[in-house]
């Protein structure tokens, strides 16, 4: 298994509210971790950072998950934890007041990914069946395209387009999504923040984890890719491959 992190504050933002990682635990299975602190709210990069070092330290310190189950437990437990831990600190510290951050973190292991979702940044598998999205935006908007309001095209422009129902550290609880998906040799996994989906074409994501560059040269043209488009927004992405190699890169 190979991975790569890489995130980018973009052209336009004074700072840099997203933040990734890939970590190991004790078993040598990888965490990947994506989260984009809340925009327009205090401290975001405050929350981001937060839930993905505490992520890193709970992880390294795990064992044992050798199961579907056993992960999605692992997620749903330790996210929960954090959560509570992001909403104490925007409560005890007033310049954090109302922090938040969304957060995808996947477990991968040799033969399966198990994905823990929150808010609008996102988990892309890229496989022999294509490139599909394993995540739902917890969005107004695609809420109003679920419930058939108003069209995807419509979505693309809706002026509260980054109106976020669900995010870490904002309430007392937090509800997140949970899957499990199985994976083979050759496979892709893209986590990325709405910094990227929002100024790259998904079809254009799928070409760029195809070609025959190195994993770090695959993620920097997307970031570049975002910011040529604009790049008015943080730009954070992990890509990890699924191969027999076991080094990084």
């Amino acid at each position: 298994m190979k991975s790569v992190c890489l995130s980018d504050r973009g052209r336009v933002r004074q700072l840099n509210e997203d933040s990734c990682g890939v970590f190991t635990n004790t078993d040598g299975l990888t965490l990947a971790v994506v989260a984009d602190g809340m925009g327009g709210h205090r401290a975001g990069d405050v929350a981001s950072s937060m839930a993905t070092s505490l992520l890193k330290e709970l992880w390294e310190q795990s064992k044992s998950i050798d199961s579907p189950e056993l992960a999605e437990n692992w997620l749903r437990e330790h996210i929960e934890q954090i959560n509570q831990k992001l909403y104490k600190h925007s409560q005890d510290n007033s310049e954090c007041q109302g922090m938040g951050t969304t957060v995808d973190a996947v477990i991968c292991s040799p033969t399966f990914a198990t994905i823990a979702h929150i808010g609008d940044s996102r988990c892309y598998l890229s496989n022999s069946n294509g490139f599909n999205l394993m995540t739902s935006d917890h969005t107004l908007v695609n809420e109003l395209v679920k419930s058939g309001q108003i069209s995807k095209e419509d979505a693309e422009h809706h002026p509260r387009k980054n109106w976020i129902l669900r995010a870490l550290g904002t309430e007392p609880s937090v509800e997140m999504d949970i899957k499990t998906i199985i994976l083979e040799e050759g496979d892709f996994l893209l986590l990325c923040s709405d910094g990227l989906t929002n100024k790259v074409q998904e079809s254009e994501l799928n070409e760029v984890l195809h070609t025959n560059e190195e994993l770090q040269k695959k993620a920097e043209v997307l970031v570049q890719m975002a910011n040529e488009n604009g790049g008015e927004d943080n730009i954070t992405l992990v890509i990890v491959q699924y191969s027999s190699m076991s080094e990084s890169g």
